[in-house]
C-alpha cells in the first residue's frame, strides 16, 4: 500500500504539522475471517512486517511461530542498521556502508573496539571514524544541546493503547543506559540522544541481550518494533473480525505534544535546514514533504 504523506510547513510563526488521513485499517478488516486478516495486515505496510503480523495474531487469539523473538530480533536489528549504514549517511552527505552480516556487525558499526562506547568514551568514539562514529559526529556537530528536543512521558501499557504524546522509542527498553542518560544530561533529548537510543538497541539485538517476547496483557497485544512497541487489540464473533485497534509510535509521536511537535518548536530558526534529518531520525514511517514558509 502507498501511504499518504506527512506535510510539515516551516513558517516564522512555526511549524505547521498535518498528519495523513486515517488508513481505516480496522474498516479493511471488517467482517474477515481470522486467519485471513492476519495475513493481510502485514501486506498493507511497507516495514515491520514481522511485527505488524505477530501483533495480529496475538489479538485474535491466532498461533505465532515458536521463534517469533528471535525473528522480531531480526527485523529490528535490520531496520537499525538501514539507517545508521544507509539513510543516515546519506542524509547527511556521508558516504553509505553496506548491510553487515550478523557476525560483522560488532566491527561495522562500532569500528576497531566492536563494542558500544561508554559515557566518558562517547565524544572519543565519535572523533574516531570507525564503524559509524562519523554519522553520529555529524548529528551531534549539527544540533547544539538543547535543539530539536522534547521530554516526554515514559509509556505504560494503559497509555500505549491510546494515541497520546508519550516516548513510546527504543529508550523504552534501555531506559536505565548510562550512556543515554549521560547523552540526555549532555545535549538533552534531541537528535543525538534519539539515535544513540537506536545505536544502545541495535547493539543489544546484536548481542541477543534483549528479551523482545511480545506480550498479550488484558485482550491488547504488546509487540516490540525497531520504532517502539505495537499495542494492538481485536473483537472476534463466529470466527470473523468484529473489532480491531491498533496504536503505532506513529501515533504517539504526531500526536498533539508529541516528539516530532516538540522538536520542530525547539529547532532554531537558523536551522530549519535540518528539519529533514531531524525528521528522519524521528522516524514517523511516512512519506514527508517538508515546505519552507515561502512554499507553504
Amino acid at each position: 500500500m502507498t501511504l499518504a504523506a506527512l506535510h510539515i510547513a516551516l513558517t516564522p510563526d512555526g511549524a505547521r504539522i498535518t498528519p495523513p488521513a486515517a488508513l481505516g485499517v480496522e474498516a479493511m478488516l471488517l467482517g474477515r475471517r481470522a486467519e485471513d486478516a492476519a495475513a493481510l495486515l502485514p501486506r498493507l505496510f511497507n516495514l515491520c512486517r514481522v511485527a505488524q503480523e505477530t501483533g495480529a495474531r496475538m489479538a485474535l487469539d491466532l498461533p505465532v511461530p515458536a521463534d517469533t523473538a528471535q525473528a522480531l530480533t531480526r527485523e529490528i536489528l535490520r531496520e537499525h542498521l538501514i539507517r545508521v549504514c544507509v539513510l543516515w549517511p546519506r542524509r547527511l552527505g556521508l558516504p553509505p556502508a553496506p548491510l553487515p552480516a550478523p557476525a560483522d556487525v560488532p566491527g561495522a558499526v562500532f569500528g576497531p573496539a566492536g563494542r558500544l562506547p561508554d559515557p566518558d568514551g562517547l565524544k572519543d568514539w565519535m572523533a574516531s571514524g570507525g564503524g559509524v562514529a562519523p554519522v553520529f559526529d555529524a548529528i551531534a556537530r549539527a544540533f547544539g544541546p538543547g535543539e530539536a528536543v522534547a521530554d516526554l512521558p515514559a509509556p505504560t501499557p494503559e497509555t500505549l493503547c491510546r494515541g497520546v504524546a508519550q516516548e513510546n522509542t527504543p529508550w523504552n527498553r534501555h531506559r536505565d543506559s548510562a550512556l543515554l542518560h549521560t547523552a540526555e544530561r549532555r545535549f538533552g533529548r534531541g537528535p543525538l540522544w534519539r539515535a544513540l537510543a537506536r545505536l544502545v538497541d541495535l547493539d543489544a539485538c546484536a548481542r541477543g541481550a534483549l528479551d523482545l517476547a511480545p506480550s498479550h496483557i488484558n485482550g491488547v497485544a504488546y509487540v516490540p518494533a525497531a520504532r517502539g512497541t505495537y499495542a494492538v487489540s481485536a473483537r472476534v464473533t463466529g470466527g470473523h473480525i468484529a473489532a480491531f485497534t491498533r496504536h503505532t509510535p506513529t501515533d504517539q509521536l504526531l500526536a498533539p505534544g508529541g516528539a516530532l511537535e516538540q522538536s520542530l518548536a525547539t529547532l532554531p530558526p537558523a536551522k530549519t535546514h535540518l528539519a529533514p534529518l531531524m525528521v528522519d531520525i524521528l522516524d514517523p514511517c511516512l512519506p514527508v514533504q517538508i515546505a519552507e514558509a515561502a512554499d507553504a
